[in-house]
């Protein structure tokens, strides 16, 4: 297993694109007052930007805020922020898939099913 492992590795070092291999490190600020807020941000020649501030939730938890983007092959910009907090994981970017919006009949089906439901109507 563990040398399954290195060769997978080994395959995805061997696999990035030599501009990424190259990429320099142009921002690196970092700061952690040891009581659950921090706040961190960096950024590469090629792209990759990751921020993150993250400050004591009420369970406990690190409540966290932050985003990150990178580039695409085609030269777009690939954004994601979001929010971690009591709530759960919460990414907002256009590139997340959305479902599609129910058909007309399904919306009456389920406005119909609702109406059954409150009128205490039950099936076996």
């Amino acid at each position: 297993m563990k040398t399954f492992l290195l060769v997978c590795l080994i395959g995805v070092a061997v696999a990035v694109p030599r501009a990424d291999q190259d990429a320099t490190l142009l921002l690196d600020e970092r700061s952690d007052s040891g009581d659950g807020n921090f706040k961190y941000a960096f950024e590469t020649s090629n792209g990759i930007y990751k921020e993150k501030t993250g400050v004591p939730g009420s369970a406990g938890q690190s409540n966290m805020r932050g985003s990150w983007r990178f580039s695409l092959p085609d030269g777009t910009i690939a954004e994601v922020t979001f929010i971690a907090d009591e709530n759960g994981y919460q990414p907002q970017s256009p590139l997340i898939p959305t479902p599609h919006p129910n058909p007309p009949h399904v919306e009456a089906l389920l406005r119909i099913a609702e109406e059954q439901r409150a009128a205490g109507i039950t099936f076996d």
